[in-house]
């Protein structure tokens, strides 16, 4: 049996398709970024970008610009629903992901994975949106758990992926293979997910509707340090995911067979960690789990700090405290994004609009700052994380209002029970 509220209609989904639907949909942008790392030193030769920073670009460009579209999708999805959201952001995926296939010019591909992420940003927005319509408090942090826990694996399998492909065809069908993945996730939307938006909840499209939703959702105290936390905290995920092919291959000498291994070895500890938080989240509470995350982030952070001066060029200290590091997240993410859903039932694509733009585009710019700043050696990430995860404690200090470790007990909406 599962709680879920009023607007599943005559298309009926069960919980385990709903969570492998929702995943493969948040997944899809990771996918993008991640299945094309070991194609990065193949495609600056082929398209002329021959400094080893500048190619970075083409992962950071992709996950700003849908940091910065993730503002737009979700008061639409307030007013027509989630479904036609999903549907257009991928179209727009598999198109851009084709046209990059096809492009010659360094700068144009820039262009494409721009569009691509600005255009393709609703499938961070619309999947939050529907897990809120359906769930709330623990519970929601539970299936964003579980939900992560699936999409996780992506940064674990896509470099193989990516590497795969490589192994029988050019750097240009990772691209094909994408939009192909794309059309299979529209058929599937367009099918199977029935739309979850209550008609009571639906907004106006007027600007000044948008923007006092809007503001309500970021001007929130009791979320905001939750959402400026998950910033930091990503901002050092997208920094590793930046640098990493440079990180192994230059500075720990990596080969490039082994570098998708390497890397999805320190991933996989987040699929593990989300499915541990989904186990242990409804008994301790989303703010307990995530409190206690932030605190040992803090210390491991500290720690690969230490490493990074005294054991520098050793894998053996950066791999497994990378991998403590990312499977923190795990505690982190989840139940972080819920808390800072909680309050907004009624406005929740406008909330998961502006939340959602905070997290992506503010933690792809602070992933590129810190990759630019990579100098051949751990040291700028290492005292990257423990910057950033000790200013977004001082945030979950301020949401919380100097207390950590409380649980509080929220009041479900009307629910039925179906199967």
């Amino acid at each position: 049996m599962s709680t879920v509220a009023e607007p599943l209609d005559s298309m009926p989904m069960g919980k385990r398709e709903l969570i492998v639907l929702l995943a493969l949909l948040m997944s899809l942008n990771a996918l993008s970024i991640d299945a094309m790392l070991p194609a990065l030193d193949d495609m600056a030769r082929e398209l002329g970008a021959t400094d080893g920073n500048r190619r970075q670009l083409v992962v950071a460009i992709y996950s700003i610009t849908m940091g910065m579209g993730c503002l737009i999708p979700g008061s639409y999805a307030d007013r027509y629903g989630r479904r036609p959201i999903l549907l257009f952001s991928l179209a727009c995926y598999a198109g851009f992901s084709l046209l990059v296939a096809v492009l010659h010019q360094f700068n144009l591909v820039l262009v494409a994975r721009a569009l691509g992420g600005l255009l393709s940003a609703g499938l961070m927005v619309a999947p939050m949106a529907i897990v809120r319509d359906l769930y709330e408090g623990d519970k929601m942090a539970r299936l964003m758990s579980v939900v992560a826990a699936v999409f996780i694996t992506v940064p674990v399998i896509a470099p193989s992926f990516g590497q795969a492909v490589l192994l029988v065809a050019g750097w240009r069908w990772i691209f094909v293979a994408l939009a192909a993945v794309g059309g299979l996730a529209a058929c599937w939307v367009y099918f199977r997910l029935p739309e979850t938006l209550r008609d009571e909840h639906r907004q106006e499209i007027i600007l000044p509707v948008i923007a006092r939703n809007m503001k309500d959702a970021l001007l929130n105290r009791q979320s905001i340090g939750y959402v400026l936390g998950t910033l930091l905290v990503m901002g050092g995920v997208f920094a590793y995911v930046n640098i990493a092919q440079q990180l192994y291959s230059e500075h720990f000498g990596v080969s490039e067979a082994a570098f998708p291994i390497v890397f999805g070895s320190t991933a996989a500890m987040m699929a593990f960690a989300n499915i541990t938080n989904s186990r242990i989240v409804m008994r301790f509470g989303a703010r307990r789990v995530s409190h206690t995350g932030v605190l040992v982030f803090i210390v491991v952070s500290a720690l690969q700090v230490w490493a990074s001066y005294y054991h520098p060029g050793d894998i053996s200290w950066f791999v497994p405290l990378t991998a403590i590091n990312l499977g923190l997240l795990g505690f982190l993410g989840a139940n972080f994004g819920s808390i800072a859903m909680q309050p907004f039932a009624h406005i929740a694509g406008a909330a998961s609009s502006v939340q959602s733009f905070f997290r992506m585009f503010g933690a792809a710019m602070v992933g590129l700052l810190i990759g630019q700043l990579y100098d051949g050696t751990a040291r700028p990430f290492a005292w990257a994380l423990l910057i950033c995860s000790t200013l977004a404690l001082c945030f979950v200090l301020y949401s919380e209002e100097g207390r950590l470790f409380r649980r509080l007990n929220v009041k479900p909406p009307k629910e039925r029970i179906v199967p």
